[in-house]
């Protein structure tokens, strides 16, 4: 057994806004998340594509999984493309 205790909630919450809040990690991560549907995308088309189309259920899912993943990754990216622009716009100086 390890002798560290579980990581908390609180933990988890500190992290994740230390990543939405630093736009250097917030592009790692985003860019981190892209392999996850290009990965899908690539296996379904090229290593396993007769075992995903045995079954409809399997196709859905497989498929399913990876529209998924997409559009987790596009609304990360949206939120930092807002995230950005209201950085930037907290640059300018006041009106």
């Amino acid at each position: 057994m390890s002798d560290h205790p579980p990581a908390s909630w609180k933990d988890s919450t500190a992290l994740a806004r230390a990543i939405l809040r630093d736009r250097l990690e917030r592009r790692k991560w985003l860019g981190r998340m892209m392999l996850v549907p290009v990965a899908m995308l690539a296996l379904g088309l090229w290593v396993v594509p007769d075992w995903i189309w045995e079954s409809p259920w399997r196709a859905l899912a497989w498929w399913g999984g990876c529209a998924a993943s997409t559009v987790i990754v596009v609304i990360f990216a949206i939120y930092d493309a807002l995230m950005v622009i209201r950085e930037e716009r907290a640059k300018l100086p006041k009106r």
